[in-house]
C-alpha cells in the first residue's frame, strides 16, 4: 500500500476541493490527476486502487472531489447537495486546471518537480479532461486517459430542458445514499452559453497530446459506440482499448476492496500505467 496524504485547495467559487495523494517510492516528478464521474467522488469504486497502482508504477497520483460534487471526506452522504445542484462544466474545468496548476507548482503533496503529467477521467470525468485541455491549453497534460466516457457534453432531452427552464431543476436520485439530488438551471445555462465548449468530439480534434480511450464492451450506461466515435474524431492521436465483458464501472463494486479488484479493473490499470510509462520515462 502506497503512502496516502490528504489535502484541500480552493476550487470554483472558492469552494474546497478535497484530495488524496498516493506517493511513489522513487522519484516524484511524474504526476497523474484522477477525475471522478457523475455522482462520483475521489473514493468511488476502483479509483483508490487505480491511484495505488499508478503510485506503484512511479506516478504521484492525485485523486480529488470536484468542488461542486457535493462530496467531502464523509463518504456516507452528499454533505453539500446544494453545491451539486450548482455544478457546471465550467466549474469542473476550472477545478481540474487548479489541481493541475497546484501540482505543477509543487503545492500538493508528493511531487518534487513535475516533468510529466497525465489526466485520467472516468465517465463524465473523462469528458471534463478533454474539455479542460482545450479550454486551458497552458495547463494541458502530456497524456489523457478516458474510461467509459460519453462522446457528448449535452445529453439533456427537450423535455428535461423545458423542466429546467421552467421549474429550475431536475431530480437525480442517488441510489447509494438515497438522497434526492438536483441538477440545477446553471448546468443548462452553462451549456447554452457556449455549446462548442462542451463538445468532447470537437475537443479531441484539437488536443495536442496523445489520448488513450478505454471502454467496456458491456457498458449499458455509456455504450461502447461512444469510444469508437471519440477514437475516430481524435484520429492518429488516440488509442482505443476495449475491455471484454466490462461494465461502466469495469465490474467494480462501490466500495471496492483494493486487494481483490475485478479483472477488468486490473486491465484498466494496466492500460493506464503502460500508456503513461511510454512518455514518462
Amino acid at each position: 500500500m502506497s503512502r496516502i496524504t490528504g489535502w484541500t485547495i480552493a476550487g470554483a467559487e472558492g469552494q474546497p476541493i478535497y484530495g488524496n495523494t498516493h506517493w511513489p517510492s522513487g522519484e516524484r516528478d511524474r504526476v497523474l490527476v484522477i477525475c471522478h464521474g457523475f455522482k462520483g467522488y475521489k473514493d468511488y469504486g476502483f479509483l483508490p486502487y487505480l491511484a495505488q497502482r499508478a503510485a506503484q508504477s512511479g506516478l504521484v497520483a492525485h485523486r480529488f472531489n470536484f468542488s461542486h460534487s457535493g462530496m467531502t471526506n464523509h463518504l456516507e452522504t452528499f454533505e453539500h447537495p446544494q453545491l451539486f445542484e450548482q455544478d457546471t462544466w465550467s466549474k469542473q474545468a476550472f477545478d481540474l486546471e487548479q489541481v493541475s496548476t497546484a501540482a505543477r507548482a509543487g503545492q500538493l503533496p508528493g511531487a518534487d518537480a513535475c516533468r510529466f503529467m497525465a489526466w485520467f477521467g472516468h465517465s463524465r470525468g473523462g469528458v471534463t479532461a478533454l474539455l479542460t485541455a482545450v479550454r486551458y491549453p497552458e495547463s494541458a497534460p502530456d497524456r489523457i486517459v478516458t474510461a467509459a466516457s460519453p462522446c457528448t457534453g449535452d445529453n439533456i432531452t427537450d423535455e428535461q430542458r423545458e423542466i429546467l427552464q421552467t421549474r429550475g431543476w431536475l431530480e437525480s436520485a442517488s441510489s447509494r445514499t438515497g438522497q434526492e439530488l438536483r441538477i440545477g438551471r446553471a448546468w443548462l445555462a452553462d451549456i447554452d452559453a457556449a455549446p462548442k465548449n462542451v463538445d468532447p468530439l470537437a475537443a479531441i480534434k484539437n488536443i495536442k497530446c496523445p489520448v488513450l480511450i478505454v471502454h467496456g464492451d458491456a457498458d449499458s450506461t455509456v455504450p461502447v459506440d461512444s469510444a469508437h466515435l471519440l477514437h475516430r474524431a481524435g484520429a492518429a492521436r488516440t488509442r482505443l482499448e476495449v475491455i471484454d465483458n466490462a461494465s461502466h464501472t469495469f465490474n467494480a463494486a462501490n466500495p471496492m476492496d483494493v486487494d481483490s479488484p475485478p479483472t477488468a479493473v486490473v486491465q484498466l490499470a494496466d492500460h493506464l500505467c503502460r500508456f503513461c510509462q511510454l512518455a514518462g520515462q
